[in-house]
């Protein structure tokens, strides 16, 4: 007896093989039979011809450590397909803490409105994560900025080799505990500050599991070259495996940078490194809009950051800093830079920053300034986008097998805690807009290949067990979309809408979506068990 089965679709099975029609039976959270399949054994039976059957969406780089708390539904993720999502990324994690009073300082787009139990260390904070009702499955790594912060506090500077040490016995201890893999962004304070030396031993840990090293990499620019050769350097000397996050260069690298980052790539992998890397689909670039303080203005606590905003003769200092993280802002290309997110200054969400500054009166540089002292403790939860990516770029890195597709986003809602908030330009509709940019009407990639990018070889990377391909005995995460319509709805100005042209959503075989419309299941898991990669 099958408890559902999914009949006459296009099936996808995720390694990149073409499509053929097929049935996919159900049966207790797991797909049993992929084939023809006798429907007088099923309890329900939907009709699916015409559409296509494909694993679920597994998103490798999030940022939903809190919004996954504080509404564990995940929508925008729900709504274009996205059954898994990996939380942690870029050297930020919500765990391990000192003290409850630490969560709000490591917790991206945290929000009071959220009504939670606390922790301290990672298994702790896995707990609470599973007790949420959760829309997707989540695996979580653990943030070398956390971990930071957790051992030296706000300190400015990386920490002395007993400081090391006590890092990588905290990573140690997160692994054991169910952490996915080990992140950093070393464009971000603290992690500005470490150097290979310090990170070697934290990624030591991660090898020893079996587990990941991603990296946002310390520069794409100017000197992207210096970023991913360092990023390699580490892996090599941990023995890690490499996963370089959103890979693509930005404004101001020269324009054989991504050409150039392969190239050395693959020169690596002649002497056994093992290295992969992921893409954002949009040649929009997103962060932390305090992102763009210099290190010492980010040091410390969100009261001692206010100070300096505050202070006029240190705000003259932040504005002449010659590397600002965006060489975008340094050229002063505001109408290229749109505000993303923010609590106070929610009403100029949309805006770039030479409208904002005309309407306030002031120079840009100053509104970026104003809005994130005016923001207070909210003051790490602003983002902003700039249009620092290219599209060549994207569709090259597209081409490789080892390139997998991500959000760089956070799951959230356009109703309840968190409908003020937006993770990017492309949060609510990243995945339908890979499916539909690059896939249907560019054709950079085939329909079975672009879902490879999205299922199996994430979850290849990531070594999860039972996920990411349409497989008799693996779970039952499954999306069944329309190719020919799936579409992304978000915009700058009305970046909360939903994507259009997802089906039905399985997540652990229970139905999440059903004729295009949200239930109210939310069957999602904390992954904690892997397979051991080598």
């Amino acid at each position: 007896m099958f408890d559902l089965v999914l009949k006459g679709g296009t099936v996808f099975d995720g390694t990149g093989a073409p499509g053929r029609i097929a049935d996919v039976a159900i049966r207790d959270g797991r797909i049993v039979e992929v084939g023809e399949v006798p429907v007088e054994d099923a309890a329900e039976v939907i009709d699916v011809r015409g559409l296509a059957v494909s694993p679920g969406f597994i998103d490798m780089h999030t940022h939903s450590d809190f919004t996954l708390i504080a509404d564990g539904r995940a929508e925008s993720q729900v709504h274009q397909g996205v059954t898994t999502e990996v939380i942690g990324q870029c050297g930020i994690s919500c765990a391990p803490v000192c003290s409850h009073a630490a969560i709000r300082q490591v917790a991206p787009w945290f929000t009071d409105k959220a009504k939670h139990r606390k922790w301290l260390g990672f298994g702790e904070y896995l707990d609470v994560l599973d007790d949420t009702d959760l829309g997707v499955n989540v695996v979580a790594f653990v943030g070398h900025g956390t971990i930071h912060r957790a051992v030296m506090g706000g300190e400015l500077h990386a920490g002395e080799p007993d400081d090391v040490a006590k890092m990588a016995k905290l990573v140690d201890q997160c692994m054991e505990e169910g952490a996915g893999g080990f992140s950093s962004g070393l464009e971000y304070f603290p992690g500005i500050l470490a150097a290979p030396d310090h990170l070697v031993p934290m990624v030591e840990v991660a090898a020893k599991y079996g587990r990941l090293y991603a990296t946002h990499v310390r520069n794409r620019d100017t000197e992207y070259d210096l970023g991913f050769t360092e990023a390699m350097s580490t892996a090599r000397q941990a023995g890690a495996r490499l996963q370089i996050s959103h890979i693509q260069p930005k404004f101001g690298a020269p324009g054989h940078a991504m050409e150039h980052t392969l190239e050395m790539i693959d020169i690596a992998r002649t002497h056994d490194g093992d290295i992969a890397f992921d893409v954002i689909p949009h040649d929009w670039n997103h962060t932390l809009m305090a992102a763009i303080l210099p290190k010492w203005a980010q040091a410390g606590t969100i009261d001692d950051v206010l100070k300096r905003l505050a202070d006029p003769e240190a705000r003259e200092k932040i504005k002449a800093n010659p590397k600002p993280m965006w060489l975008i802002v340094k050229a002063r290309q505001w109408r290229d830079i749109v505000l993303l997110n923010a609590t106070i200054n929610k009403d100029i969400v949309g805006a770039n920053f030479e409208e904002i500054g005309r309407m306030r009166g002031v120079d840009p540089y100053d509104a970026v300034l104003d809005i994130l002292l005016e923001e207070g403790d909210a003051l790490m939860s602003v983002m902003w986008s700039s249009k620092s990516f290219r599209n060549d770029d994207v569709d090259l890195c597209l081409q490789q097998a080892e390139c997998a597709v991500i959000s760089d986003t956070v799951a959230i809602a356009n109703d309840g805690v968190l409908s003020d908030h937006v993770g990017s330009l492309s949060g609510y509709g990243w995945a339908a807009r890979f499916l539909q940019h690059y896939v249907r009407d560019r054709n950079v990639l085939s329909l079975a290949e672009g879902l490879a990018k999205i299922t199996s070889v994430p979850a290849a990377r990531l070594g999860l067990k039972e996920r990411g391909t349409l497989t008799p005995g693996y779970y039952a995460d499954i999306c069944v979309f329309d190719p020919a319509s799936i579409a992304s709805n978000a915009t700058a100005r009305h970046p909360r809408r939903y994507a259009t042209g997802i089906a039905h959503v399985l997540v652990n075989g229970a139905l999440s979506m059903r004729d295009g419309a949200r239930t109210t299941s939310n069957a999602g898991r904390v992954v904690r068990d892997f397979k051991v990669m080598g």
